[in-house]
C-alpha cells in the first residue's frame, strides 16, 4: 500500500521557534480490538534503554497516536518523543532543522500513519545524509517502503521496519472483491443500475422523469438479460499469485479454502514446501509460466528497486486468452497502457486495480473501458455478448483503499513502537525490510 500525497502547508505557516519536548497523545478513545496478527507478536515489558540513564529521543513525525495508549504510555516513559509540527516536516524546513540539530541526537525515527508524516517527501540520500549518527532505526506505517531509500538507510547503520503484517488482512480482503468483481463484473451490474441516472440531468433537452426511468429500465434489463454469460464462478479457476508473502499468503487462504480457487504463485525465492503443501500452492519458476496457466492473476509483490513496471506489453504476450488481473501492489509495477491494450483485444477480459502509476491521477483509457461504455444504447442491446470483453464496464477502479481499516492503523500504531522497542533495546527487530544493506557494511 503507497503513501497518498500529503498536502503541503501554506508557506505563511510559522514555524515555532523550538519542538515542544513531549507528544501528548490524542485524548482516549473507545476500546478497540488489536489486529490479530499483531496481537501475536509477545509484548515487551519496560527495559533500560540506555546506558547512561538518559531516556534516547524518538523522533515522531506525523499525527499524536490514537488507538494504543496503553503502548504508547509504556513508550513515552521509556523514550523522549519529539514531535515537530506541521509546518516543521516540510521538507526545506525539516532539511534546516536536521542541519542545525533541533532535535538534538535522536535514536529512532516513528511514523505511525500514511496520512500524515510524510511533508518532507521522499526519503532519499539527501535527506538521509543528514541525519544524526545515533539513529539506529526508522519504523513508519504502512507495507510499501518504495518512498524511502532503504539500502542507503541500510548502509548507514539505520533498520527500517515497515508495518507488513498489520495491513495484510486488509488488503487481501479488498483483493478477494476485486478478484470476485472480475468473474463477475460487479462494475457492470452496478453501473446499469445506478449510473442512467446520473447521466441524466434536468439541463439536458430531452429530460423527463419517464424518460430517464424508461433509460433506467433498459439498462437494468440489458445487465441483467446479457451479465450471466460472462460471468463465472471462481471455483476451480487458477489463482495466480506473483509475490507470496503476508498478502499473497492471506489472499490464496481466502481464495482456495473459502473459494476452491486452484493456487498458483511465482516470486524470486520458492517458499518451503510446508507453506505451499498448508495453501496448495503450486510454485511456477518463472512469471511468463504463471500467466500462461492462470485464470486470474493477482499482483502483490513490493514494488522494484528500479521502479520499472513487471507487467509490459512483452510480459502481457504470455497470458491466457481471456484471463483477468487484480493489482493490489503498486501502481508503477504495471504499464497501464499496455494493460489497457490487453483489455481492449481481449487478451483480458476483466481487471480490477487499487494502485495507479501516477496517483492520485487514473488512467484515462482505464477509466474509459470502466465507464465509457455504459452507453445506452449500446447497454441497451438485446443480444449476446460476442465475447467476453465485448460488454462495458470490465474494468473496477479504487482509490487506493486496500490496506485503509481502523484495524490496520491500531496495527501501523502498535507494531512501529514495538519494532523500535525492540531495535533500542539491543534486540532483533520485528520487521526488518533492509538487513541485508546492513550486514552488507559490517
Amino acid at each position: 500500500m503507497a503513501e497518498p500525497l500529503n498536502t503541503p502547508m501554506p508557506a505563511s505557516t510559522p514555524v515555532p521557534a523550538s519542538t515542544p519536548r513531549s507528544s501528548s497523545p490524542a485524548p482516549p478513545l473507545p476500546s478497540l480490538a488489536p489486529n490479530a496478527s499483531i496481537s501475536t507478536i509477545p509484548r515487551q515489558s519496560p527495559r533500560q534503554y540506555s546506558s547512561d540513564g538518559r531516556r534516547p529521543i524518538v523522533l515522531h513525525i506525523g499525527d499524536p497516536i490514537k488507538y494504543n495508549l496503553a503502548t504508547y504510555t509504556e513508550f513515552s516513559q521509556a523514550f523522549e518523543v519529539i514531535r515537530p509540527s506541521t509546518a516543521e516536516r516540510e521538507r526545506s524546513e525539516f532539511k534546516k532543522a536536521l542541519e542545525e540539530r533541533r532535535w538534538g541526537d535522536f535514536s529512532a525515527i516513528f511514523r505511525p500513519f500514511w496520512g500524515t508524516g510524510g511533508e518532507m517527501g521522499r526519503w532519499d540520500a539527501d535527506l538521509i545524509s543528514l541525519l544524526p549518527i545515533s539513529v539506529k532505526v526508522f519504523a513508519s506505517a504502512g507495507a510499501g517502503f518504495d518512498w524511502a531509500n532503504t539500502k542507503f538507510l541500510g548502509e548507514r547503520g539505520i533498520v527500517y521496519c515497515n508495518s507488513g503484517p498489520a495491513a495484510a488482512e486488509a488488503v487481501a480482503d479488498f483483493a478477494v472483491a476485486m478478484v470476485i468483481s472480475t468473474f463477475r463484473h460487479l462494475p457492470w451490474c452496478m453501473g446499469a443500475a445506478t449510473l442512467p441516472y446520473f447521466h441524466s440531468t434536468p439541463s439536458s433537452p430531452d429530460f423527463t422523469t419517464a424518460s430517464v426511468a424508461s433509460i433506467a429500465s433498459k439498462t437494468f434489463q440489458a445487465c441483467h438479460s446479457l451479465a450471466t454469460a460472462v460471468s463465472h464462478n471462481p471455483r476451480n479457476h487458477v489463482l495466480g499469485i506473483i509475490g507470496l508473502g503476508n498478502i499473497g499468503q492471506q489472499i490464496a487462504a481466502k481464495l482456495g479454502s473459502a473459494f476452491g480457487m486452484r493456487i498458483a504463485y511465482y516470486d524470486i525465492v520458492r517458499k518451503p514446501a510446508l507453506l505451499e503443501s498448508s495453501l496448495g500452492a503450486i510454485y511456477h519458476s518463472s512469471l511468463e509460466q504463471l500467466l500462461a496457466i492462470s485464470d486470474c492473476v493477482v499482483l502483490c509483490t513490493p514494488a522494484s528497486a528500479d521502479g520499472k513496471p513487471i507487467i509490459t506489453t512483452d510480459v502481457l504476450k504470455h497470458v491466457k486468452k481471456g484471463s483477468r488481473f487484480v493489482n493490489v501492489a503498486r501502481g508503477s509495477l504495471v504499464d497501464e497502457e499496455a494493460l489497457a491494450d490487453a483489455l481492449e483485444d481481449g487478451r483480458i477480459s476483466a481487471a480490477a486495480l487499487d494502485v495507479h502509476a501516477e496517483e492520485p491521477s487514473v488512467s484515462q483509457r482505464l477509466v474509459k473501458i470502466a465507464f465509457g461504455e455504459h452507453d445506452i444504447v449500446r447497454s441497451n442491446r438485446q443480444e449476446e455478448a460476442k465475447s467476453s470483453f465485448d460488454h462495458p464496464g470490465r474494468v473496477m477502479l479504487t482509490c487506493h483503499n486496500a490496506g485503509g481499516t481502523v484495524e490496520t492503523h491500531i496495527g501501523f500504531e502498535e507494531l512501529s513502537m514495538r519494532n523500535i522497542m525492540a531495535v533500542l533495546e539491543g534486540q532483533k527487530a520485528i520487521t526488518p525490510v533492509n538487513m541485508h544493506y546492513l550486514k552488507a557494511t559490517e
